[in-house]
């Protein structure tokens, strides 16, 4: 009998959350290999927004979902972590509720391991909590822990989180080589593994899935100072654009999806021609789904052709990775943008059929350094560039290059992943944060929708 293996996608601890596409790639591409290996996989989803349970159980409101599949998570009001008692602000467990949480461990009455994934490092209360479930329910069964909180805050999460093991190493960064920590821990592959499975994630262990998410490629060529993508994945790799075409076509055949969000930090980079494969075969083999891009573009793989691609293959939600206009102050974070290609993006994709609100931008607010004018400025600089800005506030993130700048800026100790949190201005002063409010509305005020704004006018 093949070992049986519960994976678990915990839940969102935090002031604020929304599910912007937000699916455990990770952990489902976990599932995927694991399964190809011969394993029994469970998925135990704390995120999951279509549990019947919860309905069912009547003490929480149903999450607002919307177009596209993005929408609210169901959330259960929760006493703030002690580091956080400073901050008067209702803090929330956003997911299943614990009972339905054991519940589902309970209906895998003999699991070999479970396997644990993490996302933001100051989520890790909402890890705590699981494997706090899981130990309860499965006292002797070993917990491994992975994912982004455990490699970037190893000793945090080896002294805090509760898990046997804390794959931070080759395991962490390569799935294939996961079956050899599980073999350490007691649960070894099987002798037979099963054949036909296709090379995918597991979306179809989800419930009822809106979505998928996709990746064309693994890692970015840019070193930007604020991002620790260099340190998770090092390498920057493109997938053949026959495969994530087919990998699409797989999913709408099975599971009946019409949205796809591209998880890729680089889809352009190194310009527009290694994009061209993907988007003509989406364009011809996937007509009638829909795609969005929630991680950003490179601006300066946005030719004239290539806008018209998106454009044509059915690119919905279309996202730039601006940061700021103030180009003296960039100087020290990354070289992605010259002055004047962001207004030329801007032009290219209007021309080729986008609306002014079809065109979101991604400012970033709280870096260390950085002034209320100068995010204003850049605000309004997208505004008269004919799009709309979304405010990205900074997260102090170990192991880059920007973290002891930040650590120096920051009146807390960021050592503590919890003021890590982007929604606390870690690293702007009392009057930064103060402008913070003004910043806010001055970016709703530019989505506003206007007289003559329609989708692709």
């Amino acid at each position: 009998m093949a070992p049986e293996l519960i994976l678990v996608n915990p839940w969102i601890t935090d002031f604020a959350a929304y599910d912007l596409w937000s699916k455990p790639l990770g952990l489902l591409t976990v599932a995927g290999l694991l399964r190809r290996r011969g394993y029994t996989v469970h998925l135990v989803d704390c995120l999951d927004v279509r549990h019947p349970g919860m309905r069912a159980d009547g003490r929480s409101v149903p999450p607002v979902r919307r177009a596209y599949g993005t929408g609210k998570f169901w959330r259960t009001e929760i006493r703030r972590p002690a580091p956080l008692d400073r901050f008067p602000r209702p803090y929330s467990r956003y997911g299943i509720t614990p009972e339905l949480f054991a519940e589902a461990l309970s209906a895998v009455p003999h699991p070999s391991a479970v396997l644990v994934t993490s996302l933001m490092t100051y989520w890790y209360p909402g890890v705590q909590e699981a494997v706090s479930v899981i130990r309860r329910v499965h006292p002797r069964v070993p917990v491994v822990l992975g994912g982004i909180y455990a490699r970037l805050c190893r000793g945090h999460a080896l002294r805090c989180s509760g898990a046997d093991r804390v794959a931070a190493g080759m395991e962490g960064r390569d799935p294939e080589a996961l079956p050899g920590l599980l073999e350490q821990v007691g649960a070894p592959p099987p002798a037979a593994a099963p054949k036909g499975l296709p090379p995918y994630p597991a979306f179809d262990l989800l419930r009822d899935p809106d979505c998928v998410c996709v990746a064309a490629t693994t890692g970015c060529p840019c070193r930007c100072s604020y991002c620790a993508g260099p340190f998770l994945q090092p390498v920057f790799e493109r997938r053949a654009p026959d495969d994530v075409v087919e990998e699409i076509l797989h999913w709408r055949a099975t599971l009946g999806i019409r949205d796809v969000a591209f998880y890729d930090d680089a889809l352009l980079a190194n310009g527009p021609g290694p994009v061209r494969p993907l988007l003509e075969g989406l364009a011809s083999r996937a007509r009638g789904l829909r795609f969005h891009l929630p991680n950003a573009l490179h601006l300066r793989g946005i030719a004239d052709e290539t806008a018209r691609l998106l454009r044509d293959a059915g690119f919905r939600t279309v996202r730039l990775g601006l940061e700021t206009t103030d180009f003296g102050f960039r100087r020290g974070l990354d070289r992605k943008v010259r002055e004047g290609e962001f207004e030329r993006a801007v032009n290219r994709l209007r021309d080729a059929g986008y609306g002014r609100r079809e065109i979101g931008v991604y400012v970033m607010m709280g870096l260390p350094g950085q002034s209320v004018d100068s995010v204003r400025r850049t605000l309004e600089a997208v505004d008269g560039a004919g799009a709309v800005p979304h405010l990205a506030e900074y997260s102090p993130i170990p192991h880059t290059d920007l973290w002891p700048a930040a650590v120096e800026a920051s009146g807390w100790d960021l050592s503590e992943p919890l003021f890590q949190n982007n929604t606390l201005l870690p690293c702007w002063d009392e009057g930064g944060r103060a402008g913070a409010s003004e910043l806010r509305a001055l970016a709703r005020e530019i989505r506003r929708p206007r007289p003559g704004d329609a989708d692709g006018g």
